[in-house]
């Protein structure tokens, strides 16, 4: 754990030192570069860990920093998803951890506050994307100038489906549905697309909804809408997430799986078109504890660490068939998923084999990436030649996730044994209890929060009805209403389904939590 907090403090430390205010530092030539929209990315990235660390006074600092020198009036083209998850997500769990690092919270906090203001502006700099015919959102914005009319309407999956966690967060803090709906409208529209064997490709036309590329599986391109569809499920207690997953879940395992693995297949016709293991895949098993399917997940999870060991790091490509990286996808810029997968696993199992494996990590990335200005892309993981690039997710996930495996005691990790009780404008709540989601660049959101403001909305709506004497709500409604008023996809008749666990509303907050996994549970001894 020590040896962790040193990794990143030598990595933040150079960044300040050699690329602040740019994005991304250089680690080779201990300098910086502007990667995703000139925002001092990787400051806010850090920003959750440095708390996670223990680094109070720091993440004040750094708040202090962000508030006084971002600005989201730029006129720069910046990518829908990466703006979404590292920013805008970023910016929400920094809000709502607030508390937690001694910062000065103004009346109404959780449901406001300067952090959650900046989101909130980032995010509607990205609505501008999701003016299409399908609601699904390009790939590019101008922050300034919205969507270039010469934009391809041609985007990633991932980049479709990976909205429901940080916009559904915003109109549950805030109060305005459009975050949540536009989310929303995204996610259904896609699931539309399915083929008749319930698979999606790789990368769609947002205008036409017709496929452009047909590759399936969990990979590169597709990887985190699967998560959110996951993560929204419990974060918001949604059927209707629940139940897309586990459609998708059910093709996944009858077209992709083989011995263990997961190939990429043609999503008509299920044939494998790519039988190759892409290091983005190394999420997989940790959304599987999330479901609770730990026997799978850990065979899985066995699999990926034989790559892990054979190179020292995950190659983007690995021929299955081959037993080896294939060409030109040699490179392991540093990448999160298979330790976050170890994370996920040992709360749920304590099996000692996933803290072998962070030991693996620490000890390779320190003799392979480690140079005197912060921690370098491995180029190549078969001579471990490096990249001049250190990017911010390495910060913001990889040293997380890895920090998380090794403390078992880390406030993300409570199990509902100790909370914090806020007294807002609307009532006390419960903050602080467990049960963090975290967004797929790491940035942990507390649940309870999105039902604290949810509630002061939906009460305060109330007593505007009885006093005005409507029996109707007012045109602004709760996300929670909007969402009941939507029309909803049926998966199967309402007679013949029985309720799904996500659904139960008479079970406690935790419970609920726990009934998709053991993850968020203390591990037995």
């Amino acid at each position: 754990r020590e040896r962790i907090k040193s990794m990143f403090y030598h990595a933040y430390n150079s960044y300040l030192e050699n690329a602040y205010p740019y994005d991304e530092l250089r680690p080779l030539t201990c300098d910086g570069q502007d990667t995703w929209g000139s925002f001092s990315l990787t400051l806010i990235d850090a920003l959750d860990t440095l708390l996670v660390l223990g680094n109070k006074t720091e993440f004040r600092r750094v708040a202090s920093v962000l508030q006084d020198n971002i600005n989201f009036d730029s006129d720069v083209n910046a990518s829908v998803f990466e703006t979404n998850i590292r920013v805008v997500g970023g910016l929400l769990s920094a809000h709502l951890l607030s508390k937690a690092a001694g910062m000065e919270l103004e009346a109404g906090w959780p449901c406001s506050g300067p952090l959650l203001r900046m989101a909130e502006e980032a995010a509607r700099r990205l609505l501008p994307a999701f003016h299409t015919p399908t609601g699904m959102p390009y790939g590019t914005v101008n922050l300034l100038r919205g969507v270039n009319p010469a934009e391809t309407p041609v985007t990633c999956t991932a980049g479709v489906g990976t909205f429901i966690l940080e916009f559904a967060t915003l109109s549950r803090l805030t109060g305005d549905p459009v975050f949540e709906k536009v989310a929303r409208k995204a996610l259904r529209e896609l699931w539309k697309t399915r083929s008749d064997i319930g698979l999606v490709g790789n990368h769609i036309d947002v205008f036409s909804s017709k496929w452009v590329a047909q590759d399936a599986g969990i990979g590169a391109g597709v990887d985190s809408y699967f998560e959110y569809l996951v993560k929204g499920a419990i974060l918001l207690q949604d059927e209707e997430l629940h139940s897309m997953f586990l459609e998708y879940d059910k093709a996944i395992r009858n077209y992709t799986k083989f011995d263990d693995w997961y190939f990429w297949v043609h999503m008509h016709k299920g044939t494998v078109s790519m039988p190759v293991f892409q290091s983005l895949e190394a999420f997989w098993p940790g959304l599987q504890s999330l479901i609770g399917d730990l026997d799978s997940a850990m065979k899985t999870f066995l699999n990926y660490y034989t790559v892990w060991k054979q190179f020292g790091g995950l190659p983007e490509f690995y021929s299955i068939p081959q037993g080896y990286s294939v060409e030109k996808r040699e490179g392991y810029p540093l990448r999160p998923e298979l330790i976050e997968s170890a994370m996920y696993l040992y709360r749920a199992t304590a099996d000692p084999t996933l803290l072998q494996l962070g030991r693996d990590v620490v000890e390779s990335i320190e003799k392979i990436s480690r140079v005197d200005c912060g921690f370098a892309t491995v180029k190549d993981v078969r001579d471990h030649k490096l990249d001049n690039r250190m990017e911010s997710f390495f910060l913001a996930e990889t040293v997380k996730y890895l920090y998380l495996l090794f403390d078992p005691d880390n406030f993300l990790h409570n199990d509902g044994s100790h909370f914090d009780m806020v007294s807002g404008p609307h009532g006390d709540c419960v903050l602080g209890a467990g049960g963090y989601i975290f967004n797929t660049e790491a940035h942990p959101l507390d649940p309870a929060a999105l039902h604290c403001c949810s509630r002061a909305q939906a009460e305060r709506w109330e007593i505007e009805e009885i006093l005005s004497g409507k029996t109707e709500p007012p045109k602004s409604q709760t996300s929670e209403e909007m969402h009941e008023q939507t029309e909803r996809i049926v998966l199967q008749d309402k007679k013949k389904r029985k309720t799904p666990v996500l659904s139960c509303p008479s079970q406690p907050f935790s419970s609920k939590l726990s009934i998709l996994g053991q993850v968020f549970s203390t591990p037995k001894t």
